[in-house]
């Protein structure tokens, strides 16, 4: 439990000062000003309880996919800031996870894409790495969805993973939201 505590405020703590560092703000006397920073990232990158809470055998990585789904929702709602900070979330904390280093580096190239495009074709891939550790895991509670939107990134189609069955698209956004389907349900 206090292992648990300590990789979650580190991560909170990484993400606030990644995310302050990234934040353009007002200089003031030649140094950055920030107002709230802390607080604003820290609300942000808080995953809210949804209608069906999902709990995955293994903490770490649950933290994980917690961060996963506010990344697949600033996609869903062209939010490229947001899905910086939360990829930089996964990033940090799929290094505290075994074998997670494949998991980081996707990630960390959705921090560094050059737009919400180049985003969402990464998001495929971190999608699959997710899924596989997810399946490898094991659910406590709750229900995954993987749905599949057979138009994404040019036609090929694209997976990713969901708390609700209702589709909500990060390939698309608002464009064509619900451009999908549940394809298999974890439990």
């Amino acid at each position: 439990m206090i292992k648990n505590m300590k990789v979650i405020i580190g991560l909170t703590a990484a993400v606030m000062l990644l995310a302050a560092c990234n934040t353009t703000s007002e200089k003031k006397n030649g140094h950055q000003h920030q107002h709230g920073v802390q607080q604003e990232v820290q609300q942000k990158n808080v995953a809210q309880p949804s209608a069906n809470e999902v709990s995955l055998k293994d903490d770490q990585l649950n933290l994980v996919y917690q961060q996963y789904l506010l990344l697949s929702k600033a996609l869903v709602n062209s939010d490229m800031a947001g899905a910086k900070e939360a990829g930089m979330a996964v990033e940090l904390g799929a290094k505290a996870i075994s074998n997670g280093g494949k998991l980081a580096s996707l990630a960390a190239k959705i921090t560094a894409a050059a737009n919400i495009e180049a985003q969402r074709i990464l998001f495929s891939d971190l999608s699959n790495e997710m899924l596989a550790k997810v399946k490898a895991v094991g659910l406590q509670s709750g229900e995954v969805y993987v749905e599949y939107c057979p138009m994404a990134l040019n036609d090929k189609g694209a997976s990713w993973l969901s708390n609700q069955k209702e589709i909500k698209n990060p390939y698309y956004g608002e464009s064509m939201l619900e451009c999908g389907e549940v394809k298999e349900t974890l439990k």
